[in-house]
């Protein structure tokens, strides 16, 4: 098992290029479903996650194909890289099985497509990251409320639709990005008009809602927590361009700052983070807009900042381990409550071996800043964990060691590469 290895206190300096966002490609991937003429999506991550969906995706019918793109090509803004056209003529199987769903938790994004296409789907209650319970019931009930029979036997979530979905009033008792996401595609192709109350606000479902209105769906109220979606009969074929990863763009901007570095973030959006932004200005880092990109630079003499997770525009959970790093190199104590998730701070015993000072009470974690970390070999434990460890390990002295990083492989493109061409220590290494 690969591990990565570094040779911490290196300030970054260079630029660094954004890649399109896992957490939106995902459902984008599965809009495929739901025509049976091709979809282009512009500016795709190679990541673990994207794999393992184009496998999902392929048996249940799906032609994938991938090439790669010049800079721009086509015109899109952030194109960077890499097309993928899907075209899911006709679906083969209307089964998620458990092999494939268990790997990653955005498999259940194909439940509300499947249903919508071809008025039945199977599939398997889905697994990813430990990071505590993350509920379908809310998808689920949702899409009762547009007719759908559920029965949830053996593992599996058997959804029946033999009327066709109908359009409904669904109010969402808490946010859910992917109930959200899952609704939009399923009310796409419902007779009538469904309201989506509560809806989540991500950019990501943005995203998935224009590439929707490309593919001839009927959604309006974008960005707001209200989504109307008027059903229509027949979806056709779009190219559509991923908004760049606010996540990977949130690590980067950590990673100069925590070196005390000054590093230019390219082909990302400042108003995709700003909450996280906002909070690292308070804490004395330098964060502007530069054309392309936004640049993030730090000295020393950073200052602890208090931080809530939220739903967005709120501070996002996925950037909760990674701001937990940056405050233990910050002066002062600092406190951070996630409300998201009710076990996202297994990264805290990991992040202590490198000597930071982090004490859990319940859903908050108090921080006090040390002057200094001191490298030490950790494991990750889930994803955005990983990246939080890979930011501890570029600040502190000596050599870190970083086991288990197949987490990190799910949402972060040529990390050592990138972090690399800045200045950085840093090698992947085989037997971790």
């Amino acid at each position: 098992m690969d591990a990565i290895r570094i040779l911490g206190g290196v300030p970054l300096t260079g630029e660094i290029v954004i890649g399109g966002a896992k957490n939106a490609a995902l459902p984008l991937m599965a809009c495929t479903l739901l025509t049976d003429k091709p979809l282009t999506l512009i500016n795709m991550p190679e990541l673990v996650d994207i794999s393992t969906m184009s496998n999902l995706l392929r048996q249940h019918g799906a032609r994938i194909d991938q090439s790669a793109l010049a800079p721009g090509a086509g015109g899109e803004a952030g194109a960077t890289g890499r097309s993928m056209t899907m075209t899911s003529e006709r679906i083969t199987s209307i089964t998620a099985p458990y092999d494939l769903v268990r790997r990653m938790r955005a498999s259940v994004l194909v439940l509300g497509p499947l249903l919508a296409r071809m008025g039945e789907a199977k599939v398997s209650l889905p697994g990813g990251c430990a990071i505590g319970t993350r509920p379908v019931d809310l998808h689920l009930k949702a899409l009762e409320a547009l007719g759908a029979k559920i029965d949830v036997k053996g593992g599996y979530i058997h959804a029946t639709a033999p009327g066709g979905l109908k359009g409904a009033n669904v109010v969402f008792p808490k946010v859910t990005v992917g109930g959200t996401e899952n609704l939009l595609m399923a009310a796409s192709l419902a007779k009538g008009d469904t309201v989506l109350e509560n809806a989540a606000r991500e950019p990501e479902i943005g995203n998935l809602a224009e590439c929707l209105n490309a593919m001839g769906a009927k959604i309006s109220g974008i960005g707001s927590g209200t989504l109307k979606i008027t059903g229509v009969p027949l979806l056709h074929g779009a190219r559509v361009a991923v908004i760049p990863d606010r996540i990977e763009t949130g690590t980067y901007a950590i990673a100069g700052a925590i070196t005390r570095g000054d590093v230019v973030l390219k082909g990302t959006r400042f108003d995709l983070l700003e909450s996280v932004f906002s909070a690292m200005r308070q804490a004395g880092v330098t964060v502007e807009p530069v054309e392309g990109g936004v640049r993030v630079a730090a000295e020393n003499g950073l200052v602890g900042v208090d931080v809530m997770t939220e739903p967005f525009p709120g501070f996002p959970t996925d950037m909760q381990a990674q701001w937990m790093a940056l405050m233990a190199t910050a002066n002062g104590a600092s406190m951070i409550t996630e409300t998201i998730f009710e076990n996202r701070f297994m990264h805290v015993p990991e992040l202590t071996r490198f000597g930071a000072d982090v004490n859990v009470h319940g859903a908050s974690a108090i921080i006090r800043g040390r002057k200094a970390l001191s490298g030490a070999p950790v494991m990750a434990t889930d994803l955005r964990a990983s990246s939080s460890l890979i930011l501890a390990g570029l600040a502190a002295e000596g050599e870190t060691l970083v086991n288990r990083i197949y987490h990190l492989d799910r949402g972060y493109e040529r990390l050592e590469e990138k972090l690399g061409a800045c200045g950085a220590r840093i090698e992947r290494i085989g037997g971790g």
